[in-house]
């Protein structure tokens, strides 16, 4: 069986024509690389290299073996550089699943964010799933908030407090101010979503209205719902991870008095023996994100 070393000296005899100079190159002695190149003729039954006063030359069969050594050599080279830009984070895939508003502004820009930096790593998106996902293998990283049970087996974590607003029509009466008082929405419709993108603790929200809300619409589009607030059917809790760009422009967003309690928004992923380097390039790039 012929092995790396054998032909890394068969290359450089090669090259430089010459046992002394091969042996320079290789910090090896002359000697040794004359039993190297030996030990290859007898193991191939065929002669290598023409032994001449000054040198050696390739004989018809070492030109062919040179050749096919060449080739084996690139490709181990080929297999180091990519072996170690999968262990710098460089190549891969990353497969993240994220819930409705944080597939909006956050996972983009953050993807925009890593891609500049990584953009040989394949990015892919799923809206929905969860941290089973990445328990059954179907993703590399979900993102869930605390309003999520903690899921068993994974690692929680934090990137950010992601504060709720209240969005209103432009042309509903309490929308011209910086925040409003959540008992004057009391008699309002609300309109509720799939979680976590909904009105959350219900207990919550129902001492600061002092009520229960009224659930008018169940929307779970994201686009749908602020549809419903434009024109006027309804108000929704706002999570400020969706981000301005996201909003319509005949909306307003306002902070709700008393503040409702902010949700924190987790990266649930492997225990860091199970995560990729491309995995944990993505979660810096998530945890450095400051905001469009």
């Amino acid at each position: 069986m012929l092995d790396v070393w054998s032909l890394k000296v068969l290359s450089e005899v090669g090259r430089l024509g010459s046992f002394s100079a091969a042996a320079e190159a290789l910090s090896m002695t002359q000697p040794a690389v004359s039993r190297q190149i030996a030990a290859l003729e007898r193991r191939s039954g065929v002669l290598l290299f023409h032994r001449l006063p000054r040198g050696v030359r390739p004989t018809g069969a070492g030109q062919a073996a040179l050749e096919q050594a060449a080739h084996v050599l690139d490709g181990i080279a080929l297999l180091e550089t990519r072996l170690a830009a999968h262990a710098a984070g460089e190549h891969g895939r990353v497969r993240v699943q994220a819930f409705p508003s944080a597939a909006t502004a956050f996972v983009p820009e953050c993807f925009r964010l890593f891609a500049a930096r990584h953009p040989a790593v394949e990015l892919s998106l799923t809206v929905g799933g969860g941290a089973s996902a990445v328990l059954a293998g179907e993703a590399d990283l979900a993102l869930v908030t605390s309003w999520d049970p903690a899921p068993a087996g994974l690692d929680l974590v934090p990137l950010l407090d992601d504060e709720l607003l209240v969005a209103l029509p432009e042309s509903h009466p309490l929308a011209a101010g910086e925040s409003v008082r959540l008992r004057a929405l009391a008699g309002q419709a609300w309109i509720d979503g799939s979680h976590p993108d909904c009105l959350g603790p219900l207990s919550e929200l129902a001492a600061a209205l002092g009520t229960p809300p009224r659930v008018s619409h169940l929307c779970d589009d994201w686009n749908g719902r602020q549809g419903l607030v434009a024109a006027g059917v309804g108000v929704m809790v706002f999570p400020s991870i969706a981000g301005g760009a996201a909003l319509r422009p005949d909306i307003r967003l306002l902070r709700p008095e008393p503040a409702l309690p902010a949700r924190r928004v987790f990266a649930a992923v492997l225990p860091a023996p199970g995560r990729s380097p491309a995995v944990e390039e993505l979660l810096r790039t998530m945890l450095g994100y400051g905001g469009p």
